[in-house]
């Protein structure tokens, strides 16, 4: 199940704008959330997404073609 919660949380990390702000900006707060909406994630997990570089984020996010990527409202209160 674990492997499982990882690849969900890469995919939502480099598709979803709005969550990939909010790890960047708290890391501890948005794994503790996804863990809370039940993606489990080890110890090791957790300190290997801690230890993910901004850049390498951004990088991959970049790459997803946009029809991939969640739409963001300026509104969206998931942004803030």
């Amino acid at each position: 199940m674990s492997q499982k919660s990882v690849e969900i949380v890469i995919g939502r990390l480099v598709t979803d704008e709005a969550l990939r702000a909010r790890f960047l900006r708290d890391p501890w707060a948005t794994l503790r959330q996804l863990g809370e909406a039940g993606l489990e994630l080890n110890p090791g997990e957790v300190d290997a997404l801690l230890a993910m570089q901004s850049d390498f984020l951004n990088a991959l996010a970049d790459w997803v073609h946009p029809r991939l990527q969640k739409a963001v409202l300026k509104d969206d209160p998931d942004e803030s």
